[in-house]
């Protein structure tokens, strides 16, 4: 299936608010943001109206997964980086997941204790 990679490359400060709103709709925000979407009419007719914000390219894939139940997103790793500052975020997730083990492990010694 054709999969189209749109990414935002103007700002949407002062354009009109539904143009905002297709974005948001696009999954984009902010210049730079990348997302694959399935080459359908009505992608193509959002792309259309807001043409003047962003880039197109056609690529060759599979249709994104459905999305898992929530029990399975639980167990499930945390989706690669995919835009700027996500490796940033990323990297301060896994120093709040070490310090979270830190004190849990630190509570788990003080109960022993007692």
């Amino acid at each position: 299936m054709t999969m189209l990679r749109v990414t935002q490359v103007r700002s949407s400060i002062g354009s009109k608010p539904r143009h905002r709103g297709t974005l948001r709709a696009l999954r984009l925000g902010r210049i730079g943001r990348s997302h694959t979407l399935p080459d359908r009419p009505e992608i193509r007719g959002m792309v259309a109206s807001v043409n003047h914000l962003v880039t197109v390219e056609e690529v060759e894939g599979e249709a994104p997964a459905p999305a898992a139940t929530a029990a399975a997103d639980t167990a499930a790793p945390a989706p690669a980086p995919s835009g700027p500052g996500d490796d940033a975020r990323a990297r301060m997730a896994a120093a709040v997941q070490s310090e979270l083990a830190a004190t849990k492990a630190a509570l788990g010694n003080a109960e022993e204790e007692s």
